[in-house]
Order: structure tokens, then sequence, then C-alpha cells
């Protein structure tokens, strides 16, 4: 079973990959989340525990399900 620290790993590995595959900066789905590019970097370094609802704006901002952030 999955411990929380590397399931966060996991997801803001995941959220990296889904962003870079589009070509978007950290910059891009921090503006389209309407959250800090500060607070999404810390997010993609796995820092940070977000709450479902920025999980649902990251989401949107990928356009992207959420089963296609946490496909485990």
């Amino acid at each position: 079973m999955a411990t929380p620290d590397s399931t966060t790993r996991r997801v803001a590995k995941r959220l990296k990959t889904l962003r870079l595959d589009r070509n978007l900066t950290q910059a891009d789905i921090a503006e389209k989340a309407k959250m800090s590019t500060n607070y999404y970097a810390k997010i993609e370094r796995g820092e940070v525990r977000p709450s479902v609802d920025i999980y649902e704006r990251l989401a949107k901002a990928l356009k992207v399900t959420a089963s296609d952030i946490f496909p485990f």
C-alpha cells in the first residue's frame, strides 16, 4: 500500500507529465487554475497536498479528468 507521501509524489509526477505533454509551463497551469505559480510548483514537487477543489481546478486547466491525474 502506498504511503501518503509516496502518493503525493506520484500525483505530483503525474501532474508534471500531463503539463509537459501539453507543452505548458507551470505559470500557464497556475494561471488557468487560478493559483500562484509558486504554489503550483510546490504541488508539482510534492511539497503540499492540495484539496479536492484544487485538483478539480488543475484537471480543468489540463483538460483531463480526475482519473487521469490519479491513475492508480
